[in-house]
């Protein structure tokens, strides 16, 4: 468990802030129109601000300082080491206590069972590729810098008297080809099926269907599975995710309270998402 120590500052609703409708009013805040490090002031004892990226492609960013930095996939522009690498050293530069990774479809040369298999045609991973790539982020400097990389796994975050339990996944529906991707319904159900019903913090790469997941085209290309298992998943505070970069944004669901953030920064769409929740 990764524990962060108490927060002392003052709660603060300004322009750029989204509040929740109805009885999680008061315990959800959400900041998507910033101005670099030029946002609200946190919250105070008793919030946790996290600061949400995705799809940075081997680009780095300005990002607000926070409790937690999370980033939900794309890390490399084509799944190289050395690409990879530009992410890594960026995320262990930044000063946010807890960083919490997953890869996306981009990342080929953290997926073990694609390079293993075979299944990366045309790519040019091969296995040691894979070994130095996953060596990178669990590394003892990156853990010594805060950084967890999740891949269809669970860890807990101590904030102030909270246990938030967090689960991530890489996993996104095929589209081109590409890394952690599924192709049926019966795959998705596998991979969704494994998400612990108590996560509060979830990290999937793609986005569930309907919620920001508009493509350019104008088509939903979130996944029907992962948004039957998040009906599921009733504890769940906070879903961030990336994938389609043009959904980039965040919202507050008014009937459950549930703050979705498609936190892709690629191609200009967007900038670091920041989600306040209150420790209750």
């Amino acid at each position: 468990m990764t524990s962060l120590p108490g927060l002392v500052t003052r709660l603060f609703k300004g322009p750029g802030t989204s509040t929740s409708q109805g009885s999680n009013a008061s315990t959800s805040v959400v900041i998507h129109d910033h101005y670099g490090n030029d946002v609200p002031s946190h919250p105070g004892q008793g919030w946790t601000r996290f600061v949400c990226v995705s799809d940075t492609h081997s680009k780095t960013f300005a990002v607000p300082a926070g409790d937690v930095l999370i980033h939900a996939g794309d890390l490399s522009s084509w799944g190289s080491v050395k690409q990879l690498k530009v992410t890594v050293d960026w995320l262990l530069s930044l000063p946010h206590p807890v960083k919490i990774v997953i890869a996306g479809n981009h990342d080929l040369c953290l997926d073990e069972g694609s390079v293993n298999s075979g299944r990366l045609l045309y790519s040019s991973v091969r296995k040691e590729d894979v070994v130095k790539a996953r060596s990178m982020l669990q590394s003892r400097a990156a853990r010594a810098a805060g950084l967890y990389y999740l891949e269809h796994e669970s860890m807990e975050l101590k904030t102030g008297d909270k246990v938030w339990k967090i689960y991530g996944s890489p996993a996104a529906p095929r589209f081109m080809p590409g890394s952690f991707q599924y192709e049926t319904d019966v795959e998705a159900q596998a991979i969704y099926g494994r998400i612990p019903r108590d996560t509060e913090i979830l990290l999937t790469h793609t986005p569930a269907y309907g919620v920001l997941d508009v493509a350019r085209r104008g088509v939903h290309a979130g996944c029907k599975t992962l948004s039957a298992t998040l009906g599921e998943l009733k504890q769940c505070k906070l879903h961030v995710f990336g994938h389609i970069h043009e959904a980039h944004g965040g919202l507050i669901h008014p009937d459950g309270g549930r703050v979705s953030v498609n936190a892709a920064m690629a191609d200009g769409y967007g900038q670091a998402v920041i989600v306040d929740l209150k420790i209750t």
